[in-house]
């Protein structure tokens, strides 16, 4: 994957360079201004310190932006790591208990005790299958926020994203978006609440599917989606999710499909991957 940060940098860099020739160029146009050639170059001059102030602008306010979603991204392995290192002293403290069960020959009670521990060291694992650490974090996140609204929170990953060419933030904001509205749909129930995760691939492409139990999506809205604004929620904003989701995956070559009926509303991601693998 291109490193954009590299990239943004040196646009700045020569857009800078180009914005301080047109100044020595517009200087020494105007000092020796005396024919319609100096009038040109004026010109010339003037264009060039006026697109590099644009370029600037555009590539800072970019940077900007890429680097608020680094922070992000950065924000959430810290909390994974937090996670896990009190996870591994707690884990210390289970094996601790087990092991006195069995050496008290309690083997029913030990088998009690490690029943829930297992699901909570299953949900850990589930989480930290891909190569992507920003994903692992958000997946990890999503699924203690869904049980503390007592969703059942399924994955099933069979890819390790190693090579799909999107930044690692824009996959996050379509995975966590499309996670939020399943949970925000499932909360209408009173029980039975079940979200799952997909995530494979095959030699052309990645897909992600996430779909939930909850209510059907009405048939007229289903056409309305992913138009910016469009919300069936009454709070203010909202519909901005589904949008944002179609604009990035437009920029990165990929499309996304949903399909709702009373048992079942999914949403299914494709992106296709830079060179297919033999």
């Amino acid at each position: 994957m291109v490193n954009n940060r590299k990239i943004i940098r040196a646009l700045l860099i020569i857009s800078g360079l180009q914005f301080f020739i047109g100044i020595g160029v517009l200087i020494a146009a105007i000092v020796k201004l005396t024919d319609r050639v100096n009038d040109v170059i004026v010109v010339v001059a003037a264009m060039m310190i006026f697109s590099s102030v644009v370029s600037i602008f555009v590539l800072y306010t970019f940077y900007q932006k890429q680097n608020t979603n680094l922070e992000e991204s950065m924000k959430n392995l810290e909390e994974l790591n937090t996670k896990l290192r009190a996870q591994r002293h707690d884990y210390l403290n289970h094996l601790q208990v087990i092991y006195g069960l069995m050496e008290l020959e309690e083997y029913e009670e030990a088998k009690k005790y490690m029943k829930p521990v297992f699901k909570d060291i299953m949900k850990v694992s589930k989480a930290l299958k891909t190569k992507q650490p920003a994903v692992n974090a958000l997946l990890q996140a999503k699924m203690e926020a869904a049980e503390k609204e007592n969703i059942d929170f399924f994955m099933e990953i069979r890819s390790d994203l190693k090579n799909i060419a999107m930044e690692p933030w824009d996959l996050c904001k379509i995975l966590g978006n499309l996670i939020d509205n399943g949970m925000t749909a499932l909360l209408q129930k009173v029980e039975d609440r079940q979200l799952h995760v997909e995530i494979w691939e095959d030699k052309m492409s990645y897909f992600f599917c996430i779909y939930n139990n909850g209510p059907k999506i009405p048939k007229e809205h289903l056409e309305h989606i992913f138009k910016q604004g469009f919300t069936t929620k009454k709070e203010e904003g909202h519909g901005m999710g589904l949008a944002i989701i179609s604009r990035i995956l437009k920029e990165n070559g990929g499309k996304i499909e949903v399909s709702s009926s009373e048992k079942k509303t999914s949403f299914e991601v494709e992106i296709k991957k830079m060179t297919f693998e033999v």
